[in-house]
């Protein structure tokens, strides 16, 4: 997955200010305890981290 469609499906479900939050602020036990955007920025596939977050906040298994 691209960043962009990431950044595009984040802000979709949780609108852009709530979308940056979780990026920065949730940890993500999954990956070490790094945030959404340490574990892309550590090189981490964007669609691993989105998965992630879908199960920490219930998304429904169909919109990951």
């Amino acid at each position: 997955m691209r960043l962009t469609e990431f950044t595009e499906l984040i802000t979709a479900e949780f609108g852009g200010q709530s979308a940056d939050s979780i990026l920065v602020d949730h940890v993500l036990t999954e990956f070490g305890g790094r945030t959404g955007a340490q574990a892309i920025e550590d090189g981490v596939d964007p669609r691993d981290v989105w998965v992630a977050i879908c199960r920490d906040f219930d998304v429904p298994r169909e919109r990951w």
